[in-house]
């Protein structure tokens, strides 16, 4: 009879995510992520799956990580363009903390390309994030907060692709400075 494996799931994720966000997909061993997650790999296999099925589980929690605290702070912001404001400054605290970079980021060009699955999973992290700016943008339009010449769609769409900009700055760089001032510069252009 098969003995019945017990460990902390959620926490062994954390570990191996953090694995996948140092080494990426193709540099984490399996060696590499049961030593981190302090299992064998058959505990590994019998509840989880391989390292594809891990690492979808990784992105999986990190993104809904991700947007439970965009949701939580949005929630406390006093306005849309507080919340705008807040989501800039977040975003350049993280680049900054993060000294691997953002993990979707990273599996964007490293994994998503040539799987599907994986591609899937980021593009719905994106859509997510892309409503929850559109939200506020059209929020803070309704409220006059901010002219109502501006194209919420677009904009959460530059947002996007600017700030994700400014993780490779700050791995070429590793100027704090110039990531703040980076995100005072774009809630001064957007949100006037």
């Amino acid at each position: 009879m098969a003995r019945t494996v017990e460990f902390d799931q959620h926490n062994a994720i954390e570990k191996a995510l953090d694995v996948f966000w140092k080494k990426g997909y193709n540099g984490a061993s399996m060696r590499d992520l049961t030593d981190a997650m302090q299992i064998n790999s058959s505990s590994l296999y019998n509840t989880i799956g391989d390292k594809h099925q891990l690492f979808t589980e990784c992105i999986k929690h990190y993104t809904q990580k991700r947007r439970i605290f965009l949701e939580q702070r949005a929630a406390g912001a006093a306005s849309a363009v507080k919340a705008l404001e807040q989501f800039f400054n977040d975003v350049a605290a993280v680049v900054i903390k993060d000294a691997h970079g953002c993990f979707a980021i990273k599996t964007a060009f490293e994994v998503s390309p040539n799987d599907h699955g994986i591609q899937g999973l980021l593009k719905e992290d994106n859509d997510f994030t892309h409503t929850f700016l559109c939200t506020l943008i059209k929020k803070a339009i309704k409220d006059g907060e901010m002219t109502d010449a501006n194209d919420a769609d677009m904009l959460a769409d530059y947002i996007i692709s600017t700030y994700t900009g400014w993780y490779e700055l700050f791995l070429l760089y590793r100027n704090p400075i110039q990531i703040k001032k980076l995100a005072d510069f774009m809630a001064k252009q957007l949100l006037k």
